[in-house]
């Protein structure tokens, strides 16, 4: 059985890590170098550099050459969605096209008809989208209570205690 369809890959996490840290000086506006934020991130140069191209092939981040040189946002915090960002870094957790892809002995997968477990992934990547596309990299700026504040995952309902 396939277990590999429902996790974040290293690029995404790395990259939103990357992202933040290169976030956090957006309105002093000094950029950040690969080195900087390999040693900030505990990540190699050569990852950094790797992650970083894509974010900047993907527009959230613009980079200057030269001695005073770096990475910077291309836009501000809020203008950057979680959703996008993950979306450009690896795609989705479980993609509709996972089914046809099927790395079974047949052509197809046998309940390629009627799934309830393709239908519990499809629910699961639904709740996460929703989740992350309301979500910028500004709230990702915040200390984790108030991201579980606005997640309404930190919130305890009263009436089930």
């Amino acid at each position: 059985m396939e277990s590999a369809n429902m996790k974040f890959s290293a690029q995404e996490e790395y990259g939103l890590r990357c992202l933040l840290r290169i976030a956090k000086f957006y309105h002093v506006a000094k950029s950040l170098t690969i080195p900087e934020i390999s040693r900030a991130e505990g990540l190699t140069e050569h990852n950094t550099g790797k992650i970083l191209r894509v974010l900047r092939l993907d527009g959230f981040l613009t980079a200057e050459r030269g001695q005073m040189g770096g990475y910077t946002l291309s836009r501000s915090p809020e203008q950057i969605k979680i959703s996008d960002v993950l979306n450009a870094l690896g795609g989705r957790l479980y993609d509709d096209n996972f089914c046809q892809a099927h790395t079974g002995i047949t052509d197809i997968c046998t309940n390629s008809i009627d799934c309830s477990v393709r239908s519990l992934w499809k629910i699961i990547q639904d709740t996460v989208d929703s989740v992350i596309s309301k979500m910028t990299l500004k709230d990702l700026m915040g200390h984790e209570s108030y991201l579980l504040e606005i997640s309404h995952f930190g919130k305890v309902d009263a009436a089930n205690n």
